[in-house]
């Protein structure tokens, strides 16, 4: 038996989906384990480019099954579009699996994410305003509704028509006029169960006792490939508060998540861009907003998969990796998007802070926003190799100066790069392991 958690090791975008890609090949099942359409995955592969949103990125091999994991939120008409989309490409879905425990995004916690970021104001924290922190508010508060409860239509149109007098009432609160259109279409009890129960309809085939389906595949000792959402700086307790999403990314959350003992994991992925990148606000302290930072989002094509939105952009930030590596434990980590930094003369890598108001030094991740706010990176400076990468299929094709830096993200991280990632296709991944550290 082998389980697999893949994890972010930074803000989130670190191309998680394509190492899950690569892997999922060896995997008899992936677990989707917490957020929900508001976190993406890029996948390219010889079936073509895609954008997935809540579907498992193991969904384009046949013989693995994925599941949408209790830990997930999820919005069923989405997922039924998602579906389709992939219909067009070849793919039935017959090997997806939804979890009848996991919760239910509704359209009034679209409508509150959307309020309450307007009532922020400058304080923004950036969310996707896709519901997703509503949805899990409810889920704590003990007053979600789940996919099982669209199972049961009757009982779904009762627990709705209930919940929807405190959504106007909330709605209400924010006295905003212009919303009065969005709040009566979010708050339409007929329409949204009409909506609703027709997606479940066409989303039955594919729910399941997910826990059931996990505790089968543990018994009969197959491999499992824990799917993660966003990353340790995002983590609602680790991460730089409260500029957080609302579930954890890291090994505990996946194992809560996706229905299985903490012990069964036996080995903890993290996933590394090359570079740093986050989409929302928030301290980022080796941020770049010069031509450096928008050549890496160009090369990179860094925008959201799920928004379309801008990604900010800065160098390596080795402190922020490492306290994720000390949270999570990995094995060893993947290092994706190495060729986006082809063609730079010098490359920099964060390796503490320095606060300026007393010239402390910092090599963790401050529990105070305010502090960290004002961090200022002590970067290296290590020679870059301005010669392409891309066609590099061994640790030994690649350029001694990209080598060099590799092994000193590594060295900083405390813990093995054991993939290197020179593209998004699926022969673009170098495996290290064999043949750096024999």
């Amino acid at each position: 038996m082998s389980v697999i958690a893949v994890v972010g090791a930074q803000w989130g975008d670190e191309g998680k989906g394509r190492v899950v890609d690569y892997l999922a090949d060896e995997a008899d099942l992936v677990i989707r384990y917490g957020g929900g359409n508001n976190a993406g995955h890029t996948v390219v592969n010889p079936h073509g480019h895609f954008k997935l949103h809540l579907i498992p990125s193991g969904i384009f091999h046949p013989g693995t099954r994925n599941l949408l994991g209790n830990g997930v939120v999820i919005n069923p008409p989405a997922l039924v579009v998602e579906l389709e989309e992939l219909a067009k490409a070849g793919f039935d879905g017959a090997n997806l699996f939804i979890s009848d425990r996991a919760h239910l995004v509704m359209p009034y916690h679209v409508l509150l994410d959307q309020l309450e970021e307007r009532e922020r104001g400058a304080a923004k924290l950036g969310t996707t305003s896709r519901g997703i922190g509503p949805a899990y508010v409810d889920k704590v508060a003990r007053r979600g509704l789940r996919v099982v409860d669209l199972m049961e239509p009757d009982l779904f149109r009762e627990r709705l028509a209930a919940t929807l007098p405190r959504i106007r009432r909330l709605a209400d609160g924010y006295g905003d006029e212009e919303m009065a259109d969005a709040v009566a279409e979010a708050t339409d009890a007929d329409a949204i169960a009409d909506a609703y129960l027709a997606a479940g309809t066409q989303l039955a085939r594919h729910v399941i006792d997910g826990q059931a389906l996990v505790d089968e595949a543990l018994e009969r000792g197959e491999r499992i490939l824990l799917e993660g959402q966003l990353g340790t700086m995002r983590d609602i307790d680790w991460g730089i508060y409260p500029y957080v999403t609302s579930s954890s990314p890291i090994p505990g959350g996946a194992s809560i998540g996706a229905g299985l003992p903490a012990v069964a994991i036996d080995q903890v992925l993290g996933v590394a861009k090359a570079y740093t990148t986050a989409v929302g606000a928030g301290p980022l302290p080796t941020e770049l907003e010069d031509a450096d930072g928008e050549t890496l989002r160009e090369r990179g094509i860094e925008y959201g998969t799920s928004t379309g939105r801008a990604r900010r952009c800065g160098w390596y930030d080795a402190v922020a990796v490492r306290f994720s590596v000390r949270l999570a434990g990995y094995s060893s980590i993947a290092l994706t998007k190495l060729d986006v930094l082809d063609g730079f003369k010098r490359l920099r890598i964060a390796t503490a802070y320095r606060d300026p108001a007393d010239g402390r030094e910092w090599t963790t991740v401050p529990a105070s926003t305010s502090v960290y706010e004002r961090l200022e990176p002590v970067y290296q400076d290590l020679p870059g190799w301005e010669t392409d990468t891309t066609a590099c299929r061994s640790w030994s094709d690649l350029p001694a100066a990209a080598r060099a830096y590799v092994e000193r993200l590594e060295s900083l991280a405390g813990t093995l790069i054991s993939h290197v990632s020179v593209g998004p296709e699926r022969a673009q991944m170098i495996v290290r392991e064999s043949e750096a550290h024999r």
